[in-house]
Formats: structure tokens, C-alpha cells, sequence
């Protein structure tokens, strides 16, 4: 049996026991991975992908690629030249098995890129940031107040438009606040 997967921006088609050399994954040496965008399992062919199927494969090592080497060079008179060297991050991986379907009960880590794992991880508190507390109002549907004004004024205590209409724009001390703003908040807060 054969599957064919995708991951890193190409595809590849593997049978088990097939030792692969992919764009570098976020996974150490000895983990178990699962690439869950597969295109193809046997002669099953997926719409964009097959629902439930995976391959499940063994990192065996982080590796560099070989050495791909550019050079540019400008002719004539008082011309310049430069040479520069590559080796792209690989991960090595040994596939062990292909699921038509169950891929979701496996219990194996799905495999994420290198450069993916980072801003996923940053993304969870970013989420949890930016949801505003219960019971607030979202600043930002007033005119001029954007995300980064919302949470000055957030920080500063101003979370309902209630609050914002009560406040005296030329002496408020916590965050700038607009007359304006204030107009539009005594509207909204009705």
C-alpha cells in the first residue's frame, strides 16, 4: 500500500518502511509523528485531502542538506562577485505505517514545520489577550479607536461605553481620550 503525503510545500509518495528527507519538522530523534495531509491512500483519491487517513512515521535525525552554492557575477570594468553557500535544515524520517482512517484516535503528534511551531505557540496567549473580560463592550466599533487604543483604554479601566461617556476627555490622566469618542460612547451606552 501507498500513500501520498504533503508537507513542506511538496509531496511526497511513500510505502512503509520508506526513509524519507522532508523540510524540517519540530520533533526530536526517536519521536513518532503523523503527517495528516494526505492526498492519496492506495488509488483513493481525496478531494483536497482523504478524510480520516494519515502516515505515521519515526524521526530518525535533524540533518543539513547538501551545499548549494550561488554565484553572481557582474561583468566589465570594476565588476563584483560573490559567492554564497546553503544547506537547508532536513529532517530524516523512517515511515512506519499508513492509516486509511482513524488518524484522529491515533494519539501521535501531528508533524508541524520548524517555523510553524513558534507562532503557534504564540498564538494561543495572543487569544487569550484579546478577548475582552465579561460584560465588556468592544471599544473598537467607535470611530478612531483601533485595537491598540481599546487597550489602553482597557488597562486604563474604561471597558463598557458607559464608562467612556462618563469620562472628562480633557482630564482624564489614564489614556488619550477624545471628545469625540466620549459623544459616541453617550450614544452607544443608550
Amino acid at each position: 500500500m501507498f500513500a501520498v503525503l504533503k508537507t513542506g510545500g511538496k509531496q511526497y509518495k511513500v510505502a512503509s518502511g520508506d526513509v524519507l528527507r522532508v523540510e524540517k519538522l519540530a520533533a526530536d530523534a526517536g519521536e513518532k509523528i503523523q503527517f495528516n495531509e494526505v492526498l492519496m491512500v492506495g488509488s483513493t483519491v481525496g478531494a483536497p485531502l482523504v478524510d480520516g487517513a494519515a502516515v505515521q512515521a519515526e524521526v530518525i535525525d535533524q540533518i543539513k542538506g547538501e551545499k548549494t552554492i550561488s554565484f553572481v557575477k557582474r561583468r566589465r570594468k570594476h565588476s563584483s562577485k560573490r559567492t554564497r553557500g546553503h544547506r537547508q535544515q532536513l529532517t530524516l524520517v523512517r515511515i512506519t505505517d499508513i492509516l486509511e482512517s482513524g488518524a484522529d484516535k491515533s494519539g501521535v503528534k501531528a508533524a508541524v514545520g520548524a517555523s510553524s511551531a513558534p507562532k503557534a505557540a504564540a498564538a494561543a496567549p495572543a487569544a487569550k489577550k484579546a478577548a475582552p473580560a465579561a460584560g465588556a463592550d468592544d471599544l473598537t466599533t467607535i470611530n478612531g479607536v483601533g485595537p491598540a487604543a481599546a487597550k489602553k483604554l482597557n488597562d486604563a479601566g474604561i471597558t463598557t461605553f458607559a464608562q467612556l461617556a462618563a469620562v472628562d476627555a480633557e482630564s482624564f490622566e489614564g489614556a488619550k481620550v477624545k471628545a469625540e469618542w466620549v459623544e459616541q460612547a453617550k450614544e452607544l451606552a443608550k
